[in-house]
């Protein structure tokens, strides 16, 4: 198979992933959307060539042992690919995700600039980034440490698997270190990292309780730490971590996390009204003195409350950016209705955004 031909007409077509099946064609994600490519069926033959390309020793070792693994491949000229390679009814399969070779400002993420340089220049806490898998927790993370990169002298080390983004000093000193080659845990290598005299933690994922238990005691002794949650909004977030300890340990940890959590960014991607591309919508949360006393208090359920009226402090909830994105004509209302966490309060929140608006962009009936 003609790898570079492939990879090519992935970058081509905008796609943020490609899907290999033995059997079938290669396939792409674009827009949200999955469809398959003008090539022909993958065969097992060339799956097995594919493996042993793009697969380097220890991912080889870990698919061989356990049926599935990730790593980094990168293809001269055409582009670099985070993969997950796995088993499936006994063939090889992969999932490629394009990984920028330049990590995009949070300006051309059109992401909430002000809170994320603010969160990603504290001195200390704990600041995580969530949402379900593609949702672009990752590069969100890289455009942070990219802005502290550009504009401030910090020593900054990350623990990846596996690194994604490269990174070249500027400002900054920046290690990168990745599971499997340079550290063998999350954890293990959190410890020896607050012994590296560093500003700031970047975290890769928050996969167990001893990395999480880690990663807040890092914060609690004056370090800024970093990381990613598979969550879909801060008061999950707050309530997975809480859940992830045992009940008696509860009260402690509310106690912790109201003095070392400053700030939760969940992300969803939202498709574009031409349908060629995905905007982020973004809950955040920032530590305001309602939201400590709310997570002091073990009352999570009224963390919703404090987003939606903590706009001084830079706090917005997913409704409010989805307003936004309507605002800016960016999206229809069926997409930001579908990805609303309470839809009918939108529906009467956008019924007044502007005067102007077209009639038709604000009717809620089911279409015949």
């Amino acid at each position: 198979m003609d790898l570079k031909k492939l990879f090519s007409t992935m970058v081509n077509e905008r796609a943020s992933d490609l899907f290999i099946k033995v059997g079938v064609p290669p396939a792409v994600r674009v827009a949200g959307k999955v469809r398959s490519l003008e090539f022909p069926p993958i065969t097992t033959e060339s799956a097995h060539e594919m493996l042993n390309l793009v697969a380097d020793a220890r991912a080889r070792r870990l698919f061989d042992d356990g049926g599935e693994a990730d790593c980094a491949y990168e293809l001269a000229g055409v582009g670099r690919f985070r993969v997950n390679v796995f088993r499936q009814r006994g063939h090889t399969g992969f999932v490629f995700r394009l990984v920028n070779a330049s990590v995009p400002t949070l300006e051309e993420l059109r992401l909430p600039a002000p809170q994320l340089k603010k969160l990603g220049t504290l001195s200390r806490g704990l600041v995580l980034v969530t949402g379900i898998a593609g949702s672009g927790k990752s590069t969100t993370l890289a455009s942070m440490l990219s802005y502290v990169n550009e504009n401030y002298q910090k020593h900054i080390i990350t623990i990846e698997d596996p690194i994604e983004y490269i990174f070249t000093d500027k400002k900054s000193l920046i290690e990168q270190r990745e599971l499997g080659i340079d550290t063998q845990s999350f954890a293990g290598a959190l410890k020896y990292a607050m012994r590296e005299s560093p500003d700031i933690i970047m975290i890769g994922e928050m996969r167990d309780l001893e990395t999480m238990d880690a990663a807040i005691n890092a914060a609690e002794t004056g370090h800024l730490v970093l990381s990613t949650l598979h969550t879909i909004s801060a008061m999950q977030t707050v309530e997975r971590i809480i859940n992830m300890y045992p009940p008696h340990q509860h009260a402690f940890l509310r106690e912790q996390l109201a003095m070392v959590l400053e700030g939760v960014v969940s992300m969803r991607l939202i498709p574009t009204k031409d349908g060629r591309a995905r905007v982020p919508a973004a809950e955040i949360m920032m530590a305001t003195p309602t939201v400590r006393e709310l997570l002091y208090a073990g009352k999570t359920r009224e963390i919703y409350k404090a987003l939606k009226e903590g706009s001084y402090f830079g706090t917005q909830t997913f409704n409010q950016a989805l307003k936004d994105l309507l605002q800016k004509d960016i999206i229809t209302v069926e997409e930001a209705l579908a990805n609303a966490d309470a839809p009918d309060e939108l529906k009467l929140e956008i019924r007044g955004i502007q005067k102007g608006s077209r009639p038709q962009d604000f009717t809620f009936e089911k279409k015949a």
